[in-house]
């Protein structure tokens, strides 16, 4: 029996699911969360208790390991057991990742007491990037300050990975599926039959990133050193000028900590739309006539079209434009806005299909359109659960 359970830890959520692997299979058999946690070690409780009640586990013994979607850690990357080094190199980048890192180093102390003996593991978000050409990895500072961590690192890699596999395999490309699936093995070795499989994968939701991959493997990610940057988030300011925090210090006399706390919490869509950091709040407000809602979704489109354009132009065109994550699959308003006006980039969108396409996979593109445009929901946790499997199996 090989059970994986992967567990999503937000500052007040806690979100799961539970994967059956025995026999050879692949079967997602539970999932479930809690919103507005308050207690993460109630909250852990009460989901294992659940599994258990549903008849899933009978308890923490059955589970073969506990994954975790985790963001970033200071000199580890891939797919790792999760010991006392492992927690200090997350506790050592969570200056960066203030709304990510506390939270999982606190779930999985708090997994660690309420599943003891079970292995934890984390698949890191920036482990998608590894293979990434180093040019479109660098910042131009000094050396020192590279050899600090101040780089291009890349994340949401468990959905851009997802979109690597899925839509090959959509588009009749096993070989580069089979490619993308054995990346964290191989580094991207295992042969294709036909190269130049070139996807622009769009995650456009609460926080969103664009990836550019070429057979199976990213060559780069808009998000840069931290997930406050690249496009603007629901409430974080994405991409700004490094000399505006500097300038808004010393003019408006705020303090560092206030600053930090201002980009992450009060930017974004909420700070363009001064009305929420929902898309949907935001685009029924424009739709109202709001015109700082409308502005806030067209920084958004905009943002989205540069990245897009820039991997366009780094892989030589697409085969596939895909759009995925709470946003992309669901809003066709902002996938038009995007689209809008790319014919001569061969990117057509088909407006009936477009305004249909919900949360499913389909092809969204017209007849002629020579870039497939795709909607596909991401399913992260389970390139996390391959992952830890893989990891099990392999240590």
């Amino acid at each position: 029996m090989m059970k994986i359970l992967v567990a999503n830890l937000g500052s007040t959520s806690l979100k799961y699911r539970l994967f059956d692997f025995s026999n050879g299979g692949e079967k997602m058999v539970s999932k479930g969360g809690f919103e507005r946690v308050t207690d993460h070690s109630a909250a852990i409780e009460s989901c294992l208790a659940d599994l258990e009640k549903g008849g899933f586990i009978r308890g923490a013994k059955d589970l073969a390991a506990v994954g975790f979607k985790a963001v970033m850690a200071k000199g580890v990357n891939g797919c790792v057991r999760l010991d006392a080094k492992a927690l200090e190199a997350m506790e050592a980048f969570s200056c960066i990742t203030p709304a990510h890192n506390p939270p999982y180093i606190q779930g999985i102390k708090l997994f660690a007491k309420k599943a003891p003996g079970t292995p934890l593991v984390a698949l890191f978000e920036t482990a998608f990037y590894q293979w990434a050409p180093e040019a479109a990895m660098r910042y131009a500072v000094p050396e020192a300050w590279f050899k600090a961590g101040v780089r291009r690192w890349g994340f949401h890699g468990a959905s851009h990975k997802f979109i690597a596999e899925r839509s090959a395999e959509l588009l009749g490309r096993n070989d580069v599926a089979e490619r993308a699936r054995n990346l964290y093995v191989d580094g991207g070795k295992t042969p294709v039959k036909t190269p130049n499989l070139r996807v622009i994968s769009c995650h456009l939701g609460g926080s969103s990133s664009i990836s550019g991959i070429l057979n199976g493997v990213a060559i780069g990610n808009s998000l840069g050193m931290s997930p406050q940057s690249g496009l603007p988030h629901n409430d974080r300011v994405g991409d700004m000028d490094a000399f505006a925090l500097p300038f808004l210090m010393r003019t408006q006399g705020l303090s560092l900590d206030e600053a930090e706390r201002l980009m992450c919490k009060e930017a974004g869509l909420k700070g363009l739309s001064g009305k929420s950091n929902d898309i949907r709040d935001v685009a029924e407000g424009a739709g109202k006539g709001d015109e700082r809602c409308k502005l806030a979704l067209d920084v958004l489109a905009h943002n989205a079209r540069h990245w897009i354009g820039s991997y366009f132009l780094q892989l030589n065109g697409a085969d596939a434009l895909i759009f995925t994550a709470g946003i992309g699959e669901n809003q066709a308003s902002m996938r038009e806005a995007i689209c809008h006006n790319l014919d001569n980039l061969g990117i057509v969108l088909d407006p009936a299909a477009n305004a249909k396409a919900r949360a499913q996979e389909a092809v969204i593109s017209s007849a002629d359109s020579r870039v497939k445009i795709m909607v596909i929901p991401t399913n992260e946790e389970l390139v996390v659960a391959r992952e830890v499997k893989r990891q099990l199996q392999n240590n």
